[in-house]
């Protein structure tokens, strides 16, 4: 007795339609949403992993490639840091090492007045920890010169814009002195003024916070209190905290202390994992959803097949057969749905970046401002491997999906269907 083949039916029966029927028109439909909620699921979970991706590449490269992964310092007055870069330098785990002076003060241009970070550096060697050189003019570094009458100071674009001030310009720069008092006392102050030789654009928080001066130049203005140190980069950024702690334990003298990246940015590095992994738990549900909107098609598909499930029975089809013709029915939407959600979810990934700057631009507006995002534009980078997981994760729920409806199509009785359908 001929026995038609499973999947040749289930593929049949996807696409088939009785022009005579309204029942037919509406399993058609039902399908088609179920096709299209999926491709729209998998697509949306594409660019969302891969956005988050990005955000978490731009942390790792852009942010603290600026800044250092660790910093170690010492009140000591006495110190060498010269002496001490070296041995930081030499030290197993760390790849780079370079002196910074870090201060913490308030620009003032005029009557516009902003809080920020100056970090006082020596040009050779804060090339070998930090990246911000390549978001610099040729020369810039050059002109921070230690002379107090033609001291040069790099902005921050935030900090240039909230000042209004630009390169060539005259700029104040205000340290507290704790230390000091005067008559009544009030603390004292260190003022100095500075010409902006550059502005660096980073796309980061540290437009808004960092400005860059020559190492001379933050030691005066920070008139004997502490604040020198050693910057370093390390071979594992991961484990930073462990590398940091043994080098403390390894430096000769006492007083020595500092953080790693974990306490300066390791909150933001949380946040973006903890959005990453509950933004992607929202979008897997919304592919669950879809995928089991494939139940309510097959079920109707069963309901309205009835008879010719019937005549197959009586055909000679086993009850595997059946089974497998509405699993292949359910498989053929659900692959159809992830492979194009796939390509659609690729294609977004690597468009979705200029897309949203073409938006900005088109409306002047922007979406993200890096003082209170990470960065100041939506970053993206697609993995091929989070492709590949998002499609087989939901085709394996379509398919899952497929089961019951299938199984209660393998269960209908020839008799009672032919009856109930004549």
């Amino acid at each position: 007795m001929f026995k038609p083949l499973p999947a040749f039916i289930g593929l049949r029966y996807a696409g088939a339609q009785r022009s005579d029927e309204d029942s037919a028109g509406l399993v058609s439909f039902i399908s088609g949403l179920s096709m299209i909620g999926l491709i729209l699921g998998v697509a949306l979970m594409v660019i969302v992993m891969s956005v988050m991706n990005g955000f978490d590449r731009e942390l790792r490269e852009r942010i603290l490639g600026i800044m250092p992964h660790a910093t170690v310092y010492n009140a000591n007055p006495d110190i060498d840091w010269t002496t001490v870069r070296d041995e930081i330098a030499a030290a197993p785990g760390i790849t780079a090492a370079a002196e910074v002076w870090q201060v913490n003060g308030l620009a003032k241009n005029g009557l516009d007045v902003t809080p920020l970070l100056v970090q006082g550096v020596n040009p050779e060697t804060i090339v070998n920890v930090s990246t911000i050189g390549d978001f610099l003019q040729p020369g810039s570094f050059a002109a921070l010169t230690s002379d107090p009458v033609e001291a040069g100071i790099i902005l921050g674009k935030g900090i240039a814009d909230k000042l209004e001030i630009s390169v060539g310009e005259q700029l104040s720069v205000i340290v507290p002195q704790s230390g000091n008092s005067i008559g009544g006392g009030r603390s004292a102050a260190q003022l100095a003024g500075f010409k902006v030789v550059d502005i660096f654009h980073s796309g980061t928080a540290l437009d808004h916070s960092l400005a860059i001066v020559d190492w001379e130049q933050a030691k005066a203005l920070a008139g004997g209190a502490g604040g020198a140190g050693v910057q370093m980069r390390v071979e594992d950024m991961l484990g930073s905290f462990a590398i940091f702690q043994q080098l403390l334990r390894q430096l000769p003298g006492e007083g020595y202390y500092g953080n790693d990246w974990t306490g300066t940015h390791g909150n933001l590095y949380q946040a973006i994992q903890m959005s990453r992994n509950l933004v992607s738990l929202l979008v897997f549900l919304i592919i669950a959803i879809a995928a089991f909107n494939v139940v309510s098609t097959l079920v109707m598909v069963v309901i309205d097949k009835h008879g010719d499930i019937a005549i197959l029975r009586t055909m000679g089809a086993s009850t595997r057969e059946i089974l497998l013709t509405f699993v292949s029915q359910g498989a053929l939407v659900g692959l159809i749905g992830v492979l194009v959600g796939g390509a659609l979810g690729v294609l977004g990934s690597l468009v979705v970046t200029d897309a949203v700057a073409g938006l900005e631009s088109l409306f002047g507006i922007q979406f993200l401002k890096s003082d209170v995002y990470p960065v100041d534009y939506l970053p993206s980078e697609l993995q091929w491997g989070d492709v590949a997981l998002v499609v087989g994760a939901g085709f394996l729920l379509s398919l899952i999906a497929t089961l019951y409806p299938a199984y209660q199509a393998s269960k209908v009785q020839p008799a009672a269907a032919l009856r109930q359908d004549f």
